[in-house]
């Protein structure tokens, strides 16, 4: 397991009963997750100090409980990035923390790659993977069906200083827009996507990870140069096995010369042993 534990703004400081106290730089939150099926918590009195708590309702969905008044948004680092957080209202802040081990990854790849870059981002949310990218040096293509997303984006870009480097942002639907380039003559060195379980796209399109992921990427490299970088995929879709994206990248990228790479990514409980799985990748790099 790939594990994110060179954060500093952001740590899980205890789990249990299918939660978790985490803390977002100086703002400590409560947040449901289907991992934690453990009942004994480490700190106990430590929940107590929690800001907001988000509460599951019988009925789907849920709401925020506060304790005490937070700012609409505040910021977090990651290193040289920094991004803006907002209790959302299904749970989110606006960042997986996990990430931070695929921007390490990326930006090592593109600063190692000794020339230009271009990078496609497909469902790119609130841009962390885009920020990393514009960071190390590559041109971006930033592309989500949320107009809201995208804004976040923006101003995730602007509060790391990068709003000068070249990227380009698309509200659309992922495959219309990668149909699009095809018939552009468009090509990308690198691909990241983290599509969903589930969605609907800006005008209504279904999305279903097992039913579309497949097309999706063999439809991805018709915009894949002839050298390319790196092709990553990130899912927290339940009951797919990491191995089955590298199947699929195994599958779709036969003709490309590079490696191929599979597993979770997680997040450390501080003070503990304890790790927290959150989720899966599958990697194609050009060694």
């Amino acid at each position: 397991m790939n594990i994110a534990k060179e954060w500093k703004d952001y740590e899980i400081i205890d789990m249990a009963n299918g939660e978790k106290l985490e803390r977002w730089k100086n703002i400590k939150l409560v947040r449901p997750d289907p991992q934690i099926i453990w009942k004994d918590k480490s700190f106990p009195k430590e929940w107590d100090k929690a800001n907001a708590i988000y509460r599951r309702s019988n009925k789907g969905g849920g709401g925020w409980s506060y304790k005490s008044k937070l700012p609409e948004s505040w910021q977090v680092k990651y290193k040289e990035l920094t991004f803006n957080i907002k209790p959302m209202g299904f749970k989110h802040t606006g960042l997986f923390p996990e990430q931070a081990v695929n921007w390490d990854w990326m930006i090592s790849k593109i600063k190692n790659a000794k020339r230009p870059i271009k990078v496609l981002n497909l469902f790119a949310y609130t841009g962390g993977a885009s920020v990393a990218c514009l960071y190390a040096g590559a041109s971006v293509c930033h592309v989500d069906s949320s107009k809201g997303m995208v804004s976040w984006a923006k101003e995730n870009v602007v509060s790391s200083g990068l709003q000068d480097r070249p990227i380009r942002y698309i509200v659309d639907d992922v495959v219309k827009f990668v149909n699009r380039e095809i018939r552009r003559g468009n090509k990308y060195d690198a691909i990241i996507m983290d599509p969903p379980s589930y969605g609907r796209g800006a005008s209504g399109e279904v999305w279903q990870f097992e039913n579309n992921i497949s097309d999706l990427i063999e439809l991805c490299t018709n915009v894949l140069s002839d050298n390319p970088l790196f092709f990553l995929i990130n899912s927290y879709t339940t009951g797919i096995s990491s191995e089955v994206l590298g199947n699929l990248l195994k599958l779709n990228l036969k003709k490309y010369k590079g490696t191929i790479s599979a597993g979770e990514i997680g997040l450390p409980m501080s003070n503990s042993e304890l790790v927290l799985p959150c989720g899966i990748y599958g990697r194609w790099e050009n060694k």
